[in-house]
């Protein structure tokens, strides 16, 4: 049902019932659905995209955003700024602090976990809930330091077995690995964006199913190529949906937070791989 200027049955503007026409900004339809058109900059539409571990967070879902619109260029250079940053951060936590935190670990793995986890979910909740920038980047930080603990714990001990080159070849592998997939991603968007809950099914059904052949004590290599290859997915998917969403300081440092997760795991499995065919 539309409105115009021309209201029937005697109705003259401005006096149907308190509707007035709002100089063509709003325009009614039988659903009762406003379609808001801001100046015909921005158009939204009711199509979310998936997230990780089927979150199903709709960037676009029909809802305007009063964050300020970045520059391309500015975009992805905040998005590999915020992915630097947690990269340095961990780091400096391995270099530094690496026999600090394995020791930490090693006599404390209660308080580990348990720490692991309250700052994981925190920093996670904040990231994606949050439309400004400031707590979104205290929640990457508290998501950045537990992730950084594991990522510390197994370089220095591989280190301490003489895996050194084991290390720095699964940082060169995952570097080339998520320069590909970005390249990939960004040449064929729509098909790594439909694959959002295919890929969050699939990673749950792998971490069941690794659970089961731990607990039973069978053999987990096979596994690891699995992740590995739902993770180089995962890096295409993100991507893509990167580019896909609002160009805000916002958005940018969530995409920054999901590639970080992605490209860690990524790195672990890669180097878990290669220690284990070095032993062979």
């Amino acid at each position: 049902m539309s409105y115009n200027n021309d209201y029937n049955n005697g109705y003259t503007n401005g006096s149907n019932n308190g509707y007035n026409n709002y100089n063509n900004q709003y325009n009614y339809q039988d659903n009762n659905q406003y379609n808001y058109q801001y100046n015909n900059q921005y158009q939204y539409n009711n199509a979310g995209y998936d997230y990780n571990s089927g979150y199903n967070n709709s960037y676009n879902a029909g809802y305007g955003s009063s964050a300020k619109i970045i520059s391309s260029e500015m975009y992805n250079l905040v998005i590999g700024g915020v992915l630097l940053y947690g990269f340095i951060i961990n780091a400096i936590m391995t270099a530094v602090f690496g026999d600090s935190i394995v020791s930490f670990v090693l006599t404390n793995p209660i308080a580990f976990y348990i720490g692991y986890f309250i700052l994981a979910i925190a920093g996670t909740f904040m990231v994606r809930k949050s439309d400004n920038p400031v707590v979104s980047f205290i929640g990457y930080n508290l998501m950045v330091v537990p992730i950084g603990m594991v990522i510390a714990v197994s370089v220095t001990l591989y280190s301490a077995i003489g895996y050194n080159m084991v290390v720095a070849a699964a940082f060169g592998i995952t570097a080339a690995v998520t320069l590909v997939m970005m390249i990939i991603s960004s040449i064929y968007p729509d098909f790594f964006l439909s694959m959002g809950r295919t890929l969050g099914i699939t990673l749950l059904i792998t971490v069941v199913v690794e659970a089961i052949m731990l607990i039973a004590g069978a053999s987990l290599g096979i596994i690891d190529y699995v992740v590995v290859a739902i993770f180089c997915l995962y890096v295409g998917y993100d991507w893509a949906k990167a580019n896909a969403i609002e160009k805000t300081v916002d958005n940018a440092i969530d995409s920054a937070s999901e590639l970080y997760l992605d490209i860690v795991n990524l790195f672990l499995r890669i180097m878990k791989i290669l220690a284990r065919a070095n032993r062979n």
